[in-house]
């Protein structure tokens, strides 16, 4: 649409959603004459701009843009970035709702009067004088929602779609010196409600903006095919080339092909004209993948009648085919697992103004935790990313910005009265806009195997457009729409079956049935807060069904803004926090990484289980099954060892090639060792060489093989002295004592050489504090009465029995109602100055399931230092342990709080064999299993704490250290988080007896 002047209707007009933007194009890099020249002819406008904020139009600075206009009153800005992290209006996240629920009463397209945060920027600049005569372009990469622009009082257009460059002509409006530029951004317009993405709603210039002038004649669109031909060997190479100028200029265009050498491989010349097309074939290249991101560079020069150059383009491509293969998605010829990572652009301080360090920062990542894939979500990212992504290996699907949730699901149910697009003639042509202003920019990344119609829309004609556009314009990709999961009749519009949290039973209901379309997950393993449990339920299906083609983990980071609180604190915050309303609060937080940019424990989970390379090892050596597809082992080293509780007995370096998609077993010549003690033998894949993502010895994989010990007990006779008093029975032996309370109901005093270790007596527990995923389903509910039963088991009888060297304490407990069970724990104490524990739950049929079932043991707070031998070094659960280690590890009770910022269950660790809490000095207790390993979390906070606290920071002062010593407790679950249960094979039963045994004794 073009236009002279502008209009506010436009912002409630659907069908208005740009006006005089130029068409959009490739995001190619091109130089005046030659690339080593580095004459890019851009100039940045970024930094601080003047600024004004009004909460609705009618409020605003109406003539600001005029150049006369006095701006002495307005503040500063700092562009790229949010109006909301930057002291103006109000931070608000919200999920599928829309932001004004409950607030206003709006159908589409209607825009509120009374709140629209309108920003107003102006920026003064000059311009290089050499520019006067040149065609110039003014760019902004991303404005969130929708934006007037004037440059020195004369109006130049308006623009929706917040997350692709809008462009505009600025050719003869510029001064040499003085120019004004001003921005009038909306936070809200009918593109509003095609922007309903689960996230933080903020509005502003967040990208960049620059200037740019073009040489005489100029490539203005770029579309590279690099393909391979049926060898997968063999490139093919079209190039269309739209070019601006030539018409008027006689122009030649030497097109050259070369590998990242320099070296030329291909090359041609033809003569010039407005549109161009070139094809090759036959030249032999490396193919493109996430293993092997080998790039080539298509240079064109653009050369005027004397030869000289007038502009070079270098294109940097990859050769790959990405096709529907006898309904399987190849890659290369081979069939591709998504192991991938649903991402939103974000940064705890900046929001989606993100920096090239946050991206590099979140790609080296990936490549560390073996994540193969990202989907956009769920909207383009900043240029750079895809430019990394090509050059690191990420597979991408590249995500219209469209997202319509709260038109058609209300409380989770569809109901698609007033869904937009929809059927609607009236949003078409904007949501084709959006998929082609994607699409044009982002076609020449060979990481981009798939185009994306959007997220969680509904269906209809309108999604229908997009689709065909995608089919239309590109060959070389497959198009993806979940949305077709809620209106078969558009099933057409998406090239695979995609869903969203299918549970791993349904997902094999589809697949057995041989279906025509290939499987992924674009959403699953809802991973908010203690979560990702059960993820190796899916990966098992990789190999169990071809066309179970993976998935992506919703979601990679926390989208948390840190804040000052009214105590003063700099704190990480969720929805809510900001007092906005509607909010769906901490459902924001779903990362794998902390805010904080710092792996959480989930991730340790994911590393194991997404990476291609499986080891399974022996005390013969390890069978290795290489399931990449192009990559063998041979660019790896492997490092053997032998560990006896974290003391390395052994350990040697060798090389093995294992083909990509083949297996082999490679000896490792151990020595014997005795049998005495427990063994891990541990085979890891390091990096034989450093890389752009990690170094050289860094571990991509490994596997252990546990030798049990053969152990022959020693009966050793020490003398107790034993002293009955009328409430408690006291026990001494060399160097310790220790007391049993009849009305505490347990151990009261455990002195070691003088230092009182008990300030009370343990508790039975049978509570964790709940996860994310146990209040999503209402876990609580029915499991309520475990909780009551730790805090209030009633004691009903102490028994007494004495032998040759040691004496049994058994204090016995009725569970409140509604259990109406028992339970008993008897401490036996022996000569040796150890306090063995045998903690016993009697079952009963007709019992809700039972969160977890062991003893609380209290210990003041200066006993935080923490040695254990069991599986870390994250926290690991019965369903989340694929990616721990058994090993030694060291720690403080505050290093296993989880960062997540509702405080729940965590710091647990699987199949402890022993765990010591001291001081700094080193005094204190070594709790040791007795038969089955436990599981254990030490902590500065009860089960209790944990429970009562909303945000981290509610947490209190620590006074005590509690250690956990569990005989199980249930998963943590991961399917989904509003009502997925913890998978039945990892839930503990409360019809079965129960049992954890274990030690007590001086560290």
């Amino acid at each position: 649409m073009k236009a002279t002047n502008a209009d506010l209707s436009w912002l409630e007009n659907p069908e208005v959603f740009e006006v005089n933007r130029i068409p959009a194009h490739s995001d190619h890099i091109f130089y005046e004459k030659n690339a080593d020249d580095k004459i890019t002819l851009k100039q940045t406008l970024n930094g601080t701009w003047r600024f004004s904020y009004a909460e609705n139009p009618s409020m605003r600075a109406t003539d600001f843009y005029r150049e006369d206009f006095d701006i002495s009153g307005f503040g500063y800005i700092q562009v790229p970035g949010h109006i909301q992290t930057q002291g103006y209006d109000r931070n608000q996240y919200i999920n599928t709702m829309y932001p004004w629920d409950g607030e206003e009463f709006l159908r589409p397209p209607m825009v509120s009067r009374r709140y629209n945060p309108v920003g107003s920027y102006v920026k003064y600049f000059d311009v290089d004088p050499g520019w006067k005569d040149r065609q110039t372009f003014l760019s902004f990469q991303g404005v969130e929602t929708a934006f007037y622009v004037w440059l020195n009082g004369r109006f130049l257009g308006y623009s929706e779609d917040s997350f692709t460059p809008a462009e505009f002509d600025v050719t003869g409006y510029l001064k040499e010196t003085g120019n004004k530029l001003a921005v009038e951004v909306y936070k809200r317009s009918s593109a509003s409600w095609l922007e309903d993405q689960d996230f933080f709603r903020f509005s502003g210039i967040f990208r960049e903006v620059y200037l740019y002038a073009i040489p005489e004649v100029h490539v203005r669109d770029l579309f590279v095919k690099a393909g391979l031909d049926d060898s997968y060997q063999s490139g093919t190479l079209s190039a269309d080339l739209e070019l601006m100028g030539a018409e008027d200029v006689c122009v030649t265009a030497d097109v050259t092909l070369q590998d990242l050498s320099g070296e030329t491989i291909w090359e041609t010349s033809v003569p010039g004209a407005s549109r161009l097309h070139i094809e090759a074939e036959g030249f032999r290249v490396r193919p493109w993948s996430a293993e092997e991101p080998n790039l080539y560079e298509l240079v064109i020069r653009l050369r005027d009648r004397q030869g000289e150059v007038i502009e070079t383009v270098p294109q940097k491509i990859g050769f790959r085919r990405f096709e529907m293969k006898d309904g399987l998605m190849c890659l290369n010829g081979k069939r591709i697992l998504f192991k991938g990572v649903n991402r939103h652009e974000f940064n705890a301080r900046r929001g989606r103004a993100i920096t090239e360090e946050d991206m590099l920062w979140d790609i080296r990542f990936m490549k560390r935790y073996n994540i193969n894939a990202v989907r956009t979500s769920h909207y383009p990212n900043q240029s750079l990313w895809y430019q990394l992504c090509d050059e690191y290996g990420i597979y991408l699907i590249d995500e219209t910005n469209l997202e319509s949730h709260g038109s058609w699901q209300k409380l989770g149910e569809a109901e698609p009265s007033w869904n937009v697009p929809g059927d609607l003639p009236q949003w078409r042509d904007a949501v084709v806009d959006r998929a082609a202003s994607m699409f044009e920019r982002d076609k020449n990344h060979p990481s981009i195997l798939i185009w994306s119609c959007g997220n969680e829309s509904y269906a209809g004609t309108g999604l229908e457009a997009i689709s065909d556009y995608f089919h239309r314009m590109d060959d070389t990709r497959l198009v993806h729409y979940e949305g077709v999961f809620w209106n078969r009749k558009f099933d057409h519009i998406s090239d695979m079956e995609s869903r969203m949290y299918a549970k791993p039973a349904e997902i094999e209901e589809y697949l057995a049935k041989d279906p025509a379309k290939p499987y992924i997950s674009c959403e699953y393993v809802h991973s908010m807060g203690n979560s990702a449990g059960g993820l190796k339920l899916y990966t098992d299906l990789e190999k169990k069904y071809d066309k179970y083609q993976g998935g992506f983990i919703w979601d990679y980071m926390d989208q948390s803004l840190y804040r000052i609180n009214e105590l003063g604190e700099e704190v990480l915050t969720y929805g809510g926090d900001h007092d906005e309303r509607a909010t769906d609060y901490e459902f924001c937080t779903n990362g794998i990484v902390y805010a904080t940019r710092e792996p959480s424990p989930k991730a340790q989970e994911v590393k194991a289980l997404y990476g291609d390379v499986k080891l399974y090892a022996d005390d013969t050596g390890v069978r290795i099954v290489n399931d990449r597809l192009f990559r063998s082992t041979a660019g790896e080293i492997f490092r053997a060892s032998v560990c006896q509780e974290g003391i390395c007995l052994f350990e040697t370096f060798f090389q093995a090639d294992v083909a990509a998609g083949e297996e082999a077993f490679v000896p490792v010549a151990y020595p014997e060792f005795s049998a005495d003690k427990e063994l891990v033998y541990e085979v890891a894949m390091q990096l034989s060489e450093e890389t752009p993502w990690a170094q050289k010895g860094y571990e991509i994989a490994f596997g252990q093989y546990v030798r049990p010990a053969v152990l022959e007990e020693e009966e050793v006779i020490r003398p107790l002295e034993i002293i009955h008093g009328d409430v408690n029975i006291g026990v001494r032996g060399p160097g310790f004592s220790a007391m049993f309370s009849r009305t505490e109901g347990g151990i009261s005093s455990l002195r070691y050489d003088g230092v009182e270790y008990i300030p009370r007596a343990p508790k039975l527990t049978f509570w964790r504090a709940m996860t994310d995923n146990d209040r999503g389903a209402k876990f609580g509910f029915d499991a309520a009465p475990w909780m009551t039963a730790g805090l209030f088991q009633k004691l009903t009888g102490t028994e007494v029995t004495e032998e040759k060297d040691q004496v049994c304490v058994t204090f016995s407990y009725q569970l409140p109602s509604p259990l109406d069970t028992t339970a008993h724990v008897s401490y036996t104490v022996t000569g040796d100055g150890k306090i063995h524990v045998e903690a016993r739950y009697k079952g009963r049929e007709g019992l809700p399931l039972m969160p977890a079932f062991g003893m609380d043991i209290k210990l003041k707070s200066q006993y935080d230092q923490v040695r254990y031998y069991g599986y870390g070094p994250e926290e690991n659960y019965r369903d989340r342990m694929e990616g721990a280690k058994l090993g030694v590890f060291s720690c403080q009770a505050k290093d296993n709080v989880s960062g997540y910022l509702f405080p729940q269950e965590c710091g647990n660790h699987m199949g402890v064999r022993w765990v010591e809490v001291t001081r700094q000095d080193g005094a204190g207790l070594r709790f040791s299993c007795e038969g089955a390993p436990f599981e254990n979390s030490v902590l500065p906070y009860s089960e209790y704490e944990l429970e009562a606290a909303t945000h981290l920071e509610e947490l209190p002062v620590p006074h005590y250290t509690f250690v956990r010593i569990l005989e199980a407790q249930m998963g943590v679950g991961g399917d989904d988080s509003w009502g997925a249960p913890v998978h039945e094979e990892y839930l503990l039963g409360a019809e079965q007896d129960r049992i954890v045994r274990f030690t007590i004794q001086k560290a």
